[in-house]
């Protein structure tokens, strides 16, 4: 008889996170949001970013849990090498929606998980590309009257209403609400965590 799987913690305050590892058929023991200094760094880039934050994140729940696999995710939405930050204001967000306007994005996932069973750290970096439309003036101001931007990276979230914007999207769909399942589902399975009719 195989070992019982760690208690696995999802290391995230996102909804979105906990709804689509239940998507996958994989429920957290316990949802435990890890307080750190998300800054970039001096010239750091993007992807880089993604996968910093993600092992932070698990790290400093890992230590505080070593029983417990966890599991940290992150997302950053960049314009070229520009990070364009999570908006916490209306005037942030609307800086956001006027740069993404007419363009194409990339989104970078990182995802972390950290157990007792594993020697180090296991990371997965995930890129999906988006394009918006052009947006007028009248899609924005009705977009913020929404408040679906407030603390999203990039002052958007397309599992919303921004969803209208999108035109193209290469890559995971998951990547850009908050967690590419494939790969997420990949890093759990190493931990010995996976959906219960697999186990």
């Amino acid at each position: 008889m195989s070992a019982a799987p760690p208690p696995l913690i999802l290391a995230s305050a996102s909804p979105r996170r906990r709804d689509l590892l239940l998507q996958i058929g994989i429920a957290p023991a316990r949802i435990l949001p890890p307080d750190v200094d998300e800054t970039p760094r001096k010239d750091e880039l993007p992807a880089a970013l993604a996968l910093r934050l993600a092992e932070l994140k698990a790290r400093a729940v890992a230590a505080e849990n070593p029983e417990a696999a966890v599991l940290a995710a992150d997302t950053v939405v960049a314009c070229g090498r520009r990070i364009l930050p999570k908006a916490e204001d209306e005037a942030t967000a609307r800086e956001c929606l006027l740069r993404l306007s007419g363009r194409r994005h990339r989104v970078y996932g990182g995802i972390c998980v950290v157990a007792p069973g594993l020697a180090q750290p296991r990371l997965r970096r995930v890129l999906t590309a988006v394009t918006f439309k052009r947006l007028s003036e009248a899609e924005i101001r009705l977009y913020l009257a929404s408040g679906e931007w407030r603390g999203k990276a990039g002052g958007y979230a397309i599992q919303g209403l921004a969803g209208r914007f999108v035109t193209q999207l290469v890559g995971s769909y998951g990547n850009v609400v908050g967690l590419s399942l494939p790969e997420t589902a990949n890093l759990l399975a190493a931990a010995g965590i996976r959906h219960p009719a697999e186990s």
